[in-house]
């Protein structure tokens, strides 16, 4: 299957007729290819979506918006092909897909697409002077970079207020997994979204991705992905001005205190521990456990974990998957490898998993895995591994678990299990992430922003701050 670019409403292949191979996670087949698209497709997009804007952003709202809530409804037609699709190119249990990444997908383009009618302008009276007031509107063509691991979930999460408040788009998915982007471009063709309005080019980060990020004429950024690949692009973004949202890695804490809902935490941190493969930015990688609960969370989170099937995404019962593609499950097993380097202990897992099913014989499949034994100083607990493997560690104050919460170059979020209302905001307050759930994890309400702290990016997402951050602010003062 040739995944093909979505330019000016056509799909196309490249210019150079280079093409990449894409492979299935979990039977480590080929399934098709896509363009290597170059700077010359990134002209031709950008150049479809500035034709485009004029007449884009010149549209009432509420016309902007029917597109919106159109495409929304189109994924929800089409949901079963998308999941389908997306646990083919990522590996994770199609189960996940179903009931996670594509409706959020969905609910991205209903959220914005109503959110949008709701913008406001500030005013000010000055009295007999006269008055102030704030115009917001939208910047021009934005250049959107999305990941691998989420991929449709996290690349309409972009889309969608870029294009709600009249910004045109030149967005490139994860060259990993581009087949629901590719359905996406499909949709648009079917909701009759104006030509250059939307525009897809797929391909690696070192060519189309620079491309875009270096294009002299495309003044806003947002890409989420790895630290040092977002380091890259500020240093090219922030020489010439660009609006910038990173939003990058994480190495987040999950603090377990003695008094908290025991059955509800440990049901939610093998959760939070292992959905997707641990493949989501917002996992608890480091499990902190207050040190009079640690021996019974050890013994009943490892039996749990061993529970878990690891198995055929397709099979209802599979909670953990095929890892996204070779070179990250060789990375995740190197950190198991450095876990035990460092003088750590696997409780369980830790191993590849070979013939899953006839089908799934030559996937990428590692067990869950658990490691104990090492402090929150090592190279384990210090960087981002993005795979299933955790590390517990035990603590004795409060004093204990923010020292460790904080110890990282990250703070992306946080989990928070106590019953204790005073310790939960007092733990808030101090710890150094940008998202923080309290007896919670990943649950999500779009009006509020989203983003993380320290190495893990700047700029905020979500709700009525992605609608602003893809719009420039005009103070206007009349006097009368």
């Amino acid at each position: 299957m040739n995944i093909l670019n979505y330019i000016n409403g056509e799909l196309i292949g490249g210019q150079e007729d280079e093409w990449l191979d894409n492979f299935n996670p979990a039977t480590g087949e080929k399934y098709g290819r896509i363009p290597d698209s170059s700077k010359e497709d990134v002209e031709l997009a950008w150049k479809a979506a500035h034709d485009a804007f004029p007449a884009w952003s010149a549209l009432k709202q509420e016309e902007r918006s029917r597109y919106l809530l159109r495409i929304a409804e189109l994924i929800e037609v089409h949901q079963e092909k998308l999941a389908l699709a997306e646990s083919a190119d990522n590996g994770k249990p199609l189960s996940l897909a179903r009931r996670m990444d594509i409706p959020r997908a969905s609910d991205n383009f209903r959220f914005y697409g109503t959110a949008a009618l709701h913008m406001h302008s500030e005013t000010y009276d000055m009295g007999e002077q006269g008055f102030n007031y704030v115009l917001n509107r939208p910047i021009g063509v934005a250049g959107l970079i999305s990941p691998w691991n989420l991929p449709l979930y996290l690349f309409t999460w972009k889309v969608a207020p870029a294009l709600a408040v009249g910004n045109t788009v030149v967005a490139k998915p994860s060259e990993v997994t581009p087949a629901t982007a590719f359905i996406l471009s499909q949709i648009c063709i079917e909701a009759g979204l104006p030509p250059g309005v939307f525009n897809i080019v797929h391909g690696t980060g070192p060519k189309a991705g620079q491309a875009i990020v270096a294009h002299p004429k495309i003044p806003v950024i947002s890409f989420t992905g790895g630290t040092s690949t977002g380091a890259a692009i500020a240093k090219i973004a922030a020489p010439m001005f660009k609006k910038l949202s990173l939003e990058l890695g994480g190495k987040n804490p999950n603090i377990i205190f003695e008094d908290c809902d025991y059955d509800q935490m440990l049901k939610t941190t093998l959760a939070s521990s292992f959905t997707n493969q641990g493949q989501i930015c917002l996992c608890g990688s480091r499990i902190l456990v207050q040190r009079g609960l640690y021996e019974k969370f050890l013994k009943d989170f490892t039996e749990g974990t061993r529970a878990m099937k690891v198995g055929d995404p397709l099979e209802a019962d599979t909670r953990v998957g095929a890892i996204v593609s070779r070179a990250q499950y060789e990375k995740v097993l190197h950190y198991i490898l450095l876990a035990k380097e460092e003088g750590g202990k696997i409780e369980t897992g830790g191993k590849p998993v070979y013939e899953v099913n006839e089908r799934c014989k030559n996937g990428w499949f590692l067990e869950p895995t658990i490691v104990t034994g090492l402090d929150e100083h090592c190279r384990v607990n210090q960087e981002e591994i993005f795979g299933p493997v955790v590390s517990i560690i035990p603590f004795d104050t409060e004093e204990d678990a923010l020292r460790m919460a904080n110890a990282t170059q990250y703070g992306l979020s946080a989990t928070l299990w106590t019953s204790n209302l005073k310790r939960a905001h007092r733990m808030a307050a101090k710890i150094e992430s940008g998202i923080i759930w309290v007896n919670c994890w990943l649950v999500r309400d779009l009006r509020t922003p989203f983003g993380g702290m320290k190495n893990s990016g700047v700029g905020r997402e979500g709700g009525f701050e992605a609608l602003k951050f893809f719009t420039e602010t005009r103070n206007i003062c009349i006097q009368l």
